[in-house]
């Protein structure tokens, strides 16, 4: 299930730079960072550092392995992205212009499933308030198998009983 965005008052591209003019020391927002940040939020969909810079080389964009890494880590500093971090792998998620959602994730195929559920809203709001927690936001993923590993391992079960 893909979520629909939701409307912002500023375009990913305008908030990353009021983000870099408000640091303490403010910096400057390069070329490359611009087409860097329009790539990523022409799409919506999770990706690893590794798989952006393919992509990135894929779409003859010339941004730098450092740029790629130094501004992956400043858009999540930015309330731009969420990183999700699944064992030895490091994801990269929309958090600017989407619902909050939560993620399932299969242990075979590594395809990741984006939910919502109010329940677990509220949950998360009770379980705060019951301890006088102010937080800040959070991350659940869910992992497991997905339907289509199921169908394929009951299958490759069944061929093993004949």
């Amino acid at each position: 299930m893909s979520l629909p965005s939701l409307q912002v008052s500023q375009s990913p591209e305008e908030k990353f730079r009021e983000f870099l003019a408000s640091r303490p020391r403010p910096q400057r927002f390069t070329g490359q960072q611009r087409d860097l940040v329009q790539h990523i939020f022409a799409r919506h969909h999770h990706f690893t550092t590794e798989q952006l810079i393919r992509d990135l080389q894929s779409a003859n964009l010339n941004i730098s392995r450092a740029t790629v890494y130094r501004t992956l880590s400043k858009l999540v500093d930015a309330g731009l992205l969420r990183k999700l971090e699944m064992g030895a792998d490091t994801y990269y998620d929309h958090d600017y212009g989407y619902p909050q959602h939560e993620h399932l994730v299969c242990e075979h195929c590594k395809r990741l499933i984006e939910f919502q559920d109010p329940a677990i809203e509220e949950a998360i709001r009770a379980v705060s308030e019951a301890n006088q927690f102010q937080f800040s936001g959070h991350t659940l993923i869910v992992r497991g198998v997905c339907v289509d590993c199921n169908r394929a391992r009951a299958t490759k079960r069944m061929l093993d009983l004949i």
